[in-house]
């Protein structure tokens, strides 16, 4: 058995001596242009060319939650693409989302910026049941994300798209549902895949429907985002605010409006980060399965995009 690693932006040596401690017996490279052809192979953002060079690999194991970037490519048809489940990133984005929600709710933004300027000062508490905050996407980043919500007493409303059973959580699902979904939310969290039908789909429209005083957080991808309309419905005073974590382009460019916009929060694409022993370890008992016949959980549908 041949294992290949492309892990672009990471340094690959760590993977391959994972993998390679995993499957003793195995060839376990490093991908470079021209390699022999290998069994399974591990990525992230790679080149066409690797993809091109590799028509006979059997799976392809990406090494983070979102594939649209990977689906993007030319990629053989023999060729399953797998996503890791978890490996660490749902807790990782449920201490996140809450930390978010919970620092808009009690306004420790307002208090932190009170602090700078040595004021000591006090706001009226507010009641939960006013802050409804509804997850969009309930895979298992999501699920874990709206059931941490829970604890803290928060009305929680979720949508996907097929239906889904959630104890504390109102679903809803399908595109019937994501009006009414919306309409219920105070706070919206994104987890979404971004496939074309989900692209964009945060817009004028849509976070319109949000009640008046809401609050944006997205952790998916950036394209999910039409960047003008959020800054249009915050300046206008229907959205309060923003946590943002992915973007467009990224890093974000240092004339973006989202950088000085007083009531949006950047952080740097880091809600929930690739533990690296875990998905080596993870990736080890899927390539094991396959390797038995046996099917996998995270294998890719292309038709949906995830």
């Amino acid at each position: 058995m041949h294992i290949t690693v492309c892990v672009s932006q990471q340094k690959p040596e760590p993977w391959q001596q994972g993998l390679q401690a995993a499957f003793p017996e195995a060839t376990v490279s490093v991908w470079q242009p021209g390699a022999p052809a290998a069994d399974f192979a591990v990525v992230w953002a790679p080149p066409q060319a690797f993809f091109d060079q590799q028509p006979r690999l059997k799976a392809a194991f990406n090494t983070g939650a979102g594939v649209d970037a990977l689906l993007a490519l030319r990629i053989p048809e023999a060729t399953r693409i797998v996503r890791l489940d978890d490996a660490g990133m749902s807790v990782q984005m449920a201490e996140f989302a809450c930390h978010a929600v919970i620092r808009h709710f009690r306004e420790l933004d307002g208090y932190e910026a009170d602090v700078a300027e040595r004021r000591w000062t006090y706001r009226k508490p507010r009641a939960r049941a006013d802050f409804p905050v509804g997850v969009m996407g309930l895979g298992v980043l999501g699920e874990r994300v709206a059931r941490a919500l829970t604890v803290f007493e928060f009305p929680v409303h979720g949508w996907s798209r097929t239906p889904k059973a959630i104890e504390g959580v109102t679903t809803h699902a399908g595109e019937a549902q994501l009006d009414a979904f919306l309409s219920q939310c105070r706070v919206l969290i994104n987890l979404l895949p971004l496939t074309p039908d989900t692209e964009n789909i945060m817009n004028r429209r849509t976070l319109g429907l949000l009640r008046p005083g809401g609050y944006v957080i997205n952790l998916a991808r950036g394209a999910h985002l039409v960047d003008a309309d959020l800054l249009a419905l915050l300046d206008e005073g229907h959205l309060a605010g923003a946590t943002l974590d992915v973007f467009r382009t990224e890093p974000l460019p240092a004339d973006h409006g989202f950088w000085k916009h007083p009531k949006i929060t950047v952080t740097p694409h880091t809600s929930a980060r690739t533990l690296r022993d875990e998905s080596i370890a993870q990736i080890a008992r899927k390539i094991a399965a396959l390797q038995r016949g046996e099917a996998v959980a995270g294998e890719v549908d292309r038709r949906r995009g995830y």
